[in-house]
């Protein structure tokens, strides 16, 4: 479970971060996805894209957790 926290914590704050810096650049009514505007109220575009940047930031965090585990650790049998 820890590790699950050393990973999803970080990635939780950066989203938080990523997003309040887009959406204070880009306005989420103006938005298009595979070229077609996004019809969606403010509030689920928010979510959409808080939960976009956490799963992106969680994906960085698992590989950085997954290459300074020690050789050992990796090459045990078992």
């Amino acid at each position: 479970m820890q590790k699950w926290m050393w990973i999803l914590w970080p990635s939780f704050i950066i989203a938080g971060v990523a997003e309040g810096i887009f959406f204070s650049l880009v306005n989420p009514q103006e938005l298009y996805f595979l070229g077609d505007p996004v019809h969606y109220s403010a509030i689920a575009t928010y979510s959409i894209g808080f939960l976009a940047f956490w799963m992106v930031c969680a994906c960085s965090s698992f590989l950085t957790w997954s290459l300074q585990r020690p050789a050992g650790e990796v090459n045990a049998r078992g």
